[in-house]
């Protein structure tokens, strides 16, 4: 990915904070565009391998279980669990300290991979490994959606 992208969007979705820096966002590029589209649309997809049928992220021009270069961006179910994860209490920049604490997770996917994301959608003290989550959206900015997840009952 190149430089961070400037975002028109506060975390939740809405207008940032007066006074609050901007947070990087992705910049997609060509072997990341097709996630970042789907995600704009509020699909989740991954790289599929056509030969052996193993999903894989982070998107690369070889399937990493078969060597094969015959890959298909396919839709995930958007379903996981919850493989590790750690509170943010201290934020990074000043553009996160209106969000702390909040959650940062490794996410399983029911199709394999694991991504790191956020958990929302509920208090940090009750995320738990082998929670059940499910995908969700925020709208970043006008180019930009993001993956997060959320506990599966409240997806």
């Amino acid at each position: 990915m190149s430089a961070p992208q400037k975002p028109q969007a506060g975390p939740d979705g809405g207008a940032p904070a007066a006074g609050v820096p901007e947070r990087p966002l992705p910049v997609p590029d060509a072997a990341t565009a097709p996630y970042w589209e789907a995600a704009r649309a509020h699909r989740l997809v991954m790289p599929k391998c056509v030969d052996c049928g193993a999903f894989h992220f982070y998107p690369r021009t070889l399937c990493p279980h078969c060597s094969s270069a015959r890959l298909e961006w396919t839709a995930c179910s958007g379903r996981g669990e919850v493989y590790s994860f750690t509170v943010v209490h201290r934020a990074p920049s000043p553009a996160f300290a209106a969000d702390v604490p909040y959650v940062v997770a490794t996410v399983k996917l029911a199709e394999g991979p694991h991504l790191m994301t956020r958990i929302t959608g509920c208090a940090p003290e009750a995320v738990r490994i082998g929670m059940a989550v499910r995908v969700a959206f925020i709208e970043a900015s006008a180019e930009i959606t993001l993956p997060v997840f959320a506990p599966a009952e409240e997806a």
